[in-house]
């Protein structure tokens, strides 16, 4: 089959880059299936996988021209890996595999969903830092917590559109985190340097950053101002 994209100004993006990666994607909910009809709009090779199988994938892989894949295949074969799951979930990836992997971890902690976690319940981690103790040596950068399926699918701009939504990116490695700033701006964001990944609190669920759509001089002024 052959898969066009509806976002000609994503793969100009692309061809200005000349970039194309080879991703994996963990998750195949709002944020990891959108990311991976947008990833494959800008022309990268991704494979997906979740926990129940290549099987249950057939309908996105066929759609996106993605590959569907276990888990061991997508980390394996890729140059980024972005981790979209419920966050108790992160110890029972094969946490070998990340070693030297840029990750991108679009997570939050959600207690209702993900049980009681002491260290992020009392604040003394962020929910970053609790993922990266358990994915030991892998390159992780914080993204795409902060904003809605439906906004990521949808309202990505070219570069330079005023008023164009900005996306915080926390992450101790500059150049991973570079990397993954890079593919913010081409998927049609703004991307801000949110700090470590011990500051990533200030983009996790109710802050001001948190599902607001702000503007990059927004985002910073939400960041600077976050209180934990």
């Amino acid at each position: 089959m052959t898969w066009r994209t509806s976002s000609p100004w994503s793969r100009r993006a692309v061809r200005g880059t000349g970039v194309v990666m080879e991703i994996g994607i963990i998750g195949s909910g709002h944020i990891g299936g959108t990311l991976t009809r947008r990833l494959r709009s800008l022309g990268h090779d991704v494979a997906v996988a979740n926990s129940r199988g290549p099987q249950s994938l057939t309908d996105l892989a066929s759609s996106t021209g993605a590959r569907a894949a276990t888990v061991e295949e997508a980390v394996q074969g890729a140059q980024l890996v972005v981790v979209a799951i419920p966050l108790k979930a992160v110890p029972e990836l094969p946490a070998a595999l990340f070693e030297g992997k840029v990750v991108v971890d679009a997570n939050n902690y959600y207690p209702q969903r993900d049980g009681d976690i002491p260290e992020l319940l009392d604040l003394s981690l962020t929910s970053s830092r609790w993922t990266a103790d358990r994915l030991k040596g892998a390159r992780l950068v914080k993204a795409f917590n902060n904003i809605q399926a439906t906004h990521l699918m949808d309202e990505g701009k070219p570069e330079g559109t005023a008023g164009r939504i900005a996306l915080p990116v926390a992450g101790d490695d500059a150049d991973a985190k570079g990397i993954v700033m890079g593919l913010v701006n081409d998927l049609g964001f703004d991307p801000v340097d949110a700090g470590t990944l011990d500051e990533s609190w200030r983009q996790q669920p109710d802050t001001a950053v948190y599902g607001t759509d702000l503007d990059a001089d927004g985002v910073r002024e939400g960041l600077a101002a976050a209180r934990p």
